[in-house]
């Protein structure tokens, strides 16, 4: 075990002899790391914090801390984080509430840049992208491989939905859809199919041409949502199958 001597870890934290701490890291009574996490510097570590093996984490991270929410009375709600992340400088992630389910949580494979917020009780899938400065309110629900420009606030409650790819700067206060390329200009607006991203992801022509079919429908046609959402509900397949489903429980509404 590689410890600085000026890191502070609390005797009942679990810190496995595989993890490096280094200099000024405070590691909390209820935090428990996985196998050959690197602590790099001054990284505080909170609450009921269950970390992953492989992190890394760079100075100035606040990791586990009390949720920004004023009816927050310190219950013993969780911040959960998976396996191979890299969390840049300054990242802040706050533990969960009692009303919004105890726990905030992120996945695999992530590369949260510096100044990245994720609030209380919000849920990050595995593979993504969150660049300098995006923020997630709380209750923000974000599924794997999304990626997320610098600048962008992300409303509460606001769902973005596999594979997207959402612009620098995009105030995002509706659902946006799966697979999407979605940005501001203007005004948001969904641009089409995230082409570039998903032929990175290995997606077949044939399944880049349904998802483009489906996205003319939702997009480039004459009709409202609800006409588009019952011929896309026709159509076969699962991409088909799962846009119809985000559209039709998307409490919030969809970015078009």
């Amino acid at each position: 075990m590689s410890i600085h001597s000026n890191a502070v870890i609390a005797p009942t934290a679990v810190v496995p002899a595989s993890c490096n701490v280094g200099p000024f890291c405070t590691i909390g009574p209820n935090v428990v790391l996985g196998e050959d996490c690197t602590l790099i510097s001054h990284v505080v570590l909170e609450g009921h914090t269950r970390i992953g093996a492989r992190n890394v984490i760079h100075p100035f991270c606040a990791i586990g801390i009390a949720p920004q929410d004023l009816k927050y009375g310190g219950e013993p709600t969780e911040a959960i984080i998976g396996d191979d992340n890299t969390i840049r400088e300054s990242v802040t992630i706050s533990r969960g509430t009692t009303k919004g389910g105890g726990i905030t949580r992120l996945g695999s494979g992530n590369l949260l840049m510096a100044y990245v917020h994720i609030g209380h009780d919000s849920q990050v899938g595995s593979q993504c992208i969150l660049a300098n400065n995006a923020t997630l309110a709380g209750h923000v629900t974000i599924e794997s491989f999304v990626t997320l420009g610098a600048f962008c606030p992300v409303h509460q409650f606001c769902t973005i939905g596999q594979y997207a790819f959402i612009g620098g700067g995009t105030i995002v206060t509706q659902d946006v859809l799966p697979f999407s390329l979605t940005s501001s200009k203007r005004e948001n607006k969904a641009f089409g199919i995230n082409k570039i991203g998903l032929v990175r992801r290995g997606f077949s022509p044939d399944r880049l041409q349904g998802l483009q079919k489906i996205f003319r429908l939702l997009l480039a046609a004459k009709m409202n949502t609800t006409q588009a959402l019952e011929k896309i509900k026709q159509m076969e397949g699962d991409d088909a199958a799962l846009l119809a489903a985000f559209i039709e429980h998307s409490h919030r509404g969809v970015i078009k």
